[in-house]
């Protein structure tokens, strides 16, 4: 595998900006040749508090993924929640649109629908299902680690505990029930509705402060049409358990056998 890290100008944020991208290597011998020259691709998200760099620096992605022949963009999205945000910069246009295009353009990265997956934790895992539910036509998987899956429930919290500031400047003083940045809603929206759909794989730690976040969503997703994979157990919120979880979640990607 290789490891880059790519600085370019988005214009979506209208700023410089970075990401990591890990490369299958082709290598003589080895037993998981690269089959062609346009590679499966998992875009990987970070959570609120990190950046860019934090899957690199707190787990071994890149040799998980070399297990699988897998391609790993990881870009900087601050805390943004993916969204285009009210008071800051369009990181739901960047990472839905821009980021995927740019990437492609920059590495050889499949853009088949059957190669693109989208996974993260906490925030991340907000905005990977996002993708997953909101561009069905582009991401076959999308996997949530101890996810932020009920952002209503979420702001309703902030405003309790006097920290509102953050979730009006990103979405705005209205709801987001029943909106895009819903989950809930977005899964009740593609249930029953002609199209590919993407397959979900989620999992959260019986301790996380997320966890009743995660039932409600579970709930919600079994309800639906939805294909759901859902796993659980002692956990925190915390990199001893999502280092652990991310193998799963490779494990679990539709790829062929290599």
């Amino acid at each position: 595998m290789a490891l880059f890290q790519c600085n370019f100008f988005a214009e979506t944020l209208g700023l410089s900006t970075t990401m990591h991208v890990i490369i299958p290597e082709k290598r003589r011998n080895s037993p998981h040749p690269v089959r062609d020259s346009e590679h499966p691709t998992l875009f990987l998200l970070h959570g609120a508090s990190d950046d860019y760099s934090i899957w690199v620096r707190r787990t071994s992605i890149e040799r998980y993924a070399e297990e699988r022949g897998l391609a790993v963009v990881m870009p900087q999205a601050d805390l943004s929640f993916y969204a285009d945000m009210v008071s800051g910069n369009n990181y739901w246009s960047f990472i839905s649109q821009e980021l995927p295009q740019k990437a492609r353009w920059f590495f050889s990265l499949s853009a088949r629908r059957a190669d693109t997956f989208a996974a993260g934790l906490s925030m991340g895992g907000y905005g990977a299902f996002k993708l997953g539910l909101r561009c069905p036509q582009s991401f076959a998987a999308a996997a949530s680690l101890s996810g932020a899956l009920d952002m209503a429930a979420a702001k309703d919290r902030s405003q309790e505990q006097g920290r509102s500031d953050l979730f009006r400047n990103i979405f705005g003083p209205e709801s987001i029930a029943g909106t895009d940045h819903d989950l809930l809603h977005l899964v009740d929206q593609l249930h029953g509705k002609p199209g590919p759909k993407p397959s979900l794989f989620q999992c959260c730690g019986t301790e996380d402060f997320l966890y009743q976040d995660n039932l409600r969503f579970r709930r919600r997703a079994e309800a639906s049409s939805l294909d759901l994979t859902y796993d659980e157990g002692p956990g925190g919120h915390d990199w001893s358990y999502w280092d652990q979880k991310i193998q799963d979640v490779i494990r679990w990607l539709p790829l062929p056998k290599v």
